[in-house]
C-alpha cells in the first residue's frame, strides 16, 4: 500500500475540492467557481439531501439521530423566524 507521501506532489485543483478541504487562502477561489445557477443550486441541495438521507434515515440499524435534526432543524427554523414576536413580548413590562 502507497504512503501518503508518495501522493504529496499530486496536486488537486482547487474547483474539484471539498470545503474542508480548502485552505484559507484558497477559500475566495473555490467560492467563485461553483455554480450559482438555479440548476446548479438545485443540485447541490439534491446532493445534500440525498447524502442526508443515505447516512441517516436509509440505515439497517437506523435511530432517531436523523429525525430528532430535522425535528431541530424546524424548530430553530420557527424560532428565528417568530424571534421579532417573541422579543417583543419579552421586553413587555408586566404590572
Amino acid at each position: 500500500m502507497a504512503s501518503p507521501a508518495c501522493f504529496s506532489s499530486f496536486s488537486v485543483p482547487v474547483k474539484e475540492k471539498k470545503l474542508m478541504e480548502v485552505k484559507l487562502g484558497e477559500l475566495p477561489g473555490w467560492i467563485l467557481m461553483r455554480d450559482f445557477t438555479p440548476k446548479g443550486i438545485a443540485g447541490a441541495f439534491q446532493r445534500g439531501y440525498y447524502r442526508y438521507y443515505n447516512k441517516y434515515i436509509n440505515v439497517k440499524k437506523g435511530g432517531v439521530a436523523g429525525i430528532s435534526m430535522v425535528l431541530a432543524a424546524y424548530v430553530l427554523f420557527n424560532y428565528c423566524r417568530s424571534y421579532k414576536e417573541l422579543k417583543h413580548e419579552r421586553l413587555r413590562k408586566y404590572h
